[in-house]
């Protein structure tokens, strides 16, 4: 596969199993990841539509990162969009939980389809998302197991502050998300630091 389709592929690929990653979290309704509680805080703060505050956020943290000379690229908006739509389709194809420990079932798996996710389509190298581009923006000099976490914990935190809900699995998104993240692109031979894209 030519090196040009060969990035498509990871990038699509890579938005989907996010998408599906993301349905397992909130379907086990044990708390959302911190950037999508930052995202809810701010639009019930303002008393504004969830998808305006996810937009005006998305645009600022990619904004930032590029500052940082984490260029957006194809693979920003290809992210946005596809991973939505997959969530969308997730929510409605799986089943829903029923009791607490089914609950922490779909939670413990949503952790690997995840990482997976994440580390497949910044692997494309074709542009990272709002929050993945905010933490690249800072490694170097600091890891991206370790911006991501501090991203996901601020966004959680500023949420929380302005009334969005955080759970146990907005904690564990946390502390465990980047490392995973990290570990999966190392075992997979994935370069997910650079961020930038040179698709056009």
């Amino acid at each position: 596969m030519a090196p040009y389709l060969r990035r498509l592929a990871l990038l699509v690929v890579g938005c989907v199993v996010l998408g599906v990653g993301v349905g397992l979290l909130l379907g086990a309704d044990l708390g959302s990841d911190g950037y999508s509680t930052l995202v809810n805080g701010v639009a019930k703060s303002f008393d504004v539509a969830f998808w305006v505050a996810n937009l005006v956020i998305g645009v600022l943290f990619v904004a930032v990162a590029a500052t940082r000379k984490v260029i957006p690229g194809v693979g920003t908006v290809v992210q946005v969009l596809l991973v939505g739509v997959t969530v969308s389709v997730a929510l409605d194809l799986l089943p829903s939980p029923d009791g607490v420990p089914a609950r922490i079932a779909f939670l413990v798996l949503a952790f690997p389809v995840l990482a997976l996710g994440i580390a497949t389509y910044l692997g494309s190298q074709t542009g990272a998302g709002p929050a993945e581009a905010a933490a690249l923006a800072w490694d170097p000099p600091v890891p991206f197991r370790w911006t991501y976490s501090a991203v996901q914990g601020g966004g959680a935190l500023i949420g929380w502050l302005l009334g969005a809900t955080v759970g146990v699995g907005t904690i564990a998104v946390i502390l465990l998300l980047g490392p995973l993240v990290d570990l999966i692109a190392r075992l997979l031979h994935l370069d997910v630091h650079q961020g930038a894209s040179d698709v056009a």
